[in-house]
């Protein structure tokens, strides 16, 4: 036991843990800005009925949820790498990678979570009375004044409870972030990456340490769940 609390303690202070508990927390809250904004806006876009190129929206944004992380992740690195068609023009156009940064891990946090975000605000649109926003318009409100006065207020509770699910999946993303990041360390070595670099170097108290660690985090993640939900169950 004592054994047990003593490597607890020595992986807890050791200083190489606080990259990656600095960078998780600074991806984590631009995922959660990301998902705020993207969520909003494709979930208003798939609330809308029968468009062109609506089913092709909705199953890119639902691939993460079917498809294998890892599978997704290596594919994305065919696309944004320098010789990929999008990554080869972003280079040559802006000098700017995707690949092996920091904003190849937060593309990779926004991709994993946003289709629990998007899906509760979809389905909340979609659930709204139609009468709301015919009385908003008939009082000459536009659409964007319609939506931001009218529709948000009455999903508050979907967009927070899609919010906690996607930042609680976005924290324990692995594969898509073992691909466009690279496991980096010192520059995009996630919670997570780090978890799976101790269990592979064999380094077991480290790695209950940090499971521990986004175990805690979970579970507060969850209270908020259950505290935010009830709004959208009533």
């Amino acid at each position: 036991m004592t054994d047990a609390l003593s490597a607890f303690w020595s992986a807890l202070a050791d200083p190489a843990l606080a990259y990656p508990a600095v960078l998780t927390l600074k991806v984590a809250g631009l995922t959660l800005i990301a998902h705020l904004v993207l969520g909003l806006g494709l979930g208003w876009a798939l609330a809308q009925p029968r468009w062109p190129g609506r089913m092709l929206l909705d199953a890119l944004v639902t691939l993460p949820l079917v498809f294998p992380p890892l599978a997704l992740g290596f594919f994305l690195l065919l696309l944004l790498g320098r010789r990929g068609w999008l990554g080869g023009w972003l280079d040559e156009a802006f000098d700017f990678s995707f690949i092996f940064t920091v904003e190849g891990v937060v593309l990779a946090s926004v991709i994993a979570g946003l289709p629990l975000v998007v899906k509760p605000i979809e389905a909340a649109i979609a659930n709204v009375s139609r009468a709301l926003g015919d009385a908003s318009r008939t009082l000459g409100r536009s659409e964007l004044e319609t939506f931001i006065h009218v529709i948000v207020p009455n999903i508050r509770g979907a967009i927070v409870a899609g919010l906690v699910l996607g930042t609680a999946r976005s924290l324990g993303e692995v594969g898509i972030t073992l691909m466009l990041g690279g496991n980096i360390v010192g520059k995009t070595n996630t919670m997570s990456l780090e978890i799976y670099n101790a269990v592979f170097n064999g380094d077991y108290a480290r790695a209950v340490v940090l499971s521990g660690l986004l175990g805690a985090v979970s579970l507060l993640v969850f209270l908020a769940l259950r505290r935010t939900g009830r709004p959208v169950l009533n």
